[in-house]
């Protein structure tokens, strides 16, 4: 008998399709926001979603940090929350990819908690895997997010903060951390550079078919997990044919939403996920292209305890009956991106450095075919050559 209990995050609302400078004013009404800081990148400062939304804001706000960048470091999580300080801001507005809104979502977490250095910020960040920190009365300002990729990162209560000294990624949990209010606007990607895009879309992916491989499968993980899959098989390739149409762009935005939503059952992810971690926050690849590289291994060196369920990935991918590693390697190949290390710089003669940075715990721990220490990631980083 399937026994459980689904835990939602604190995320109210979902407002998709409509345009950001639209949807964001009205949702800043309704939470009641007067003082909105605005957070994103150096490369979106000048765009003009930015522009537009700062508009249309006006004098709610009141004021922009974007020295937030990729794998989202401490030191920018302590600088914005200092800002969101000294502006008295009552509301975060995140726009950008995921290193922006796990940014902001931790900047809650250090002004909630009156955190003011990177140090005491990083004893808040349990091993992963552990439960949320405890709501306290004091964890009342919220946030607000507008997506400019897929990986998604807005559906979700947790984030990913990279210790840049140690070259490691902090994993921090709080269920007020999802955003209140998320703005699917698939305008807001046109900026978005094609690979940036695309490579996010196969993070979103990488959710996905782990979720539906996953060694705790649950049916509405199931059936959520399966419908993006297709969803982003049919759509990203679409995007790259046709990068003004804004259908598949918000298809693909939805997509992205199902996957993390099929992980709220207690779906846990696999090897990919955590070697993604490694990649990411040791190797600095960028968390999109981690997927592109580390899914397919992670398939190949699973087969031998779930073929009969990756049959799944290959059917929704359009190649019944193919073997499902090949199969999302080819699709990557199609998306003009990288499924090899050395494509990114990484040469075998690392690999064993690498995958003694596993330290036992999950995603790579809770992975369907078990992994016994670093000697089985250097076997499935092995596959990624």
């Amino acid at each position: 008998m399937l026994t459980g209990t689904v835990q939602w995050t604190a995320q109210e609302r979902v407002v998709h399709g409509k345009p950001a400078a639209e949807a964001v004013p009205a949702e800043i009404e309704r939470i009641g926001a007067k003082r909105v800081l605005l957070l994103t990148t150096q490369s979106l400062t000048n765009s003009r979603l930015i522009r537009d939304v700062t508009s249309a804001l006006g004098d709610r706000c009141v004021g922009r940090f974007s020295e937030i960048r990729a794998h989202s470091p401490r030191e920018a999580v302590i600088a914005g929350a200092a800002l969101a300080r000294e502006v008295e801001a009552d509301h975060l507005l995140a726009v950008g990819g995921g290193s922006v809104v796990d940014a902001t979502k931790t900047m809650l977490l250090a002004l909630w908690r009156g955190v003011r250095d990177v140090d005491t910020l990083s004893t808040l960040a349990p091993k992963r895997g552990a439960a949320p920190l405890t709501p306290l009365d004091s964890d009342r300002m919220r946030m607000t997010a507008v997506p400019t990729t897929l990986s998604a990162a807005e559906f979700t209560s947790s984030a990913g903060i990279t210790d840049v000294q140690r070259k490691v990624k902090l994993s921090f949990s709080h269920l007020r951390m999802a955003p209140i209010a998320v703005i699917l606007d698939p305008a807001a990607t046109l900026e978005t550079p094609m690979e940036l895009m695309l490579s996010t879309g196969m993070r979103a992916m990488d959710h996905a078919v782990e979720r539906w491989c996953s060694i705790r499968p649950h049916p509405l993980g199931d059936g959520l997990a399966l419908q993006a899959m297709g969803m982003l098989a049919a759509n990203l390739p679409a995007i790259k044919a046709r990068p003004d149409d804004l259908e598949p762009r918000l298809t693909c935005q939805l997509a992205a939403w199902l996957t993390q939503v099929s992980g709220i059952p207690g779906v846990p992810n696999g090897a990919s996920h955590g070697i993604g971690y490694i990649l990411g926050g040791y190797a600095g690849v960028p968390h999109g292209i981690t997927s592109c590289i580390s899914l397919a291994a992670t398939l190949e060196w699973n087969e031998p305890v779930n073929a009969e369920r990756q049959r799944a990935v290959a059917e929704k991918l359009g190649r019944p009956g193919a073997r499902p590693c090949n199969v999302i390697r080819d699709f990557v190949r199609s998306l003009g991106l990288p499924t090899r290390l050395g494509e990114v710089g990484i040469a075998a003669d690392r690999i064993p450095e690498l995958a003694r940075q596993y330290d036992g715990t999950g995603p790579i721990a809770t992975n369907p075919r078990p992994v016994r220490g670093a000697d089985d990631v250097a076997e499935i980083l092995k596959l990624a050559v």
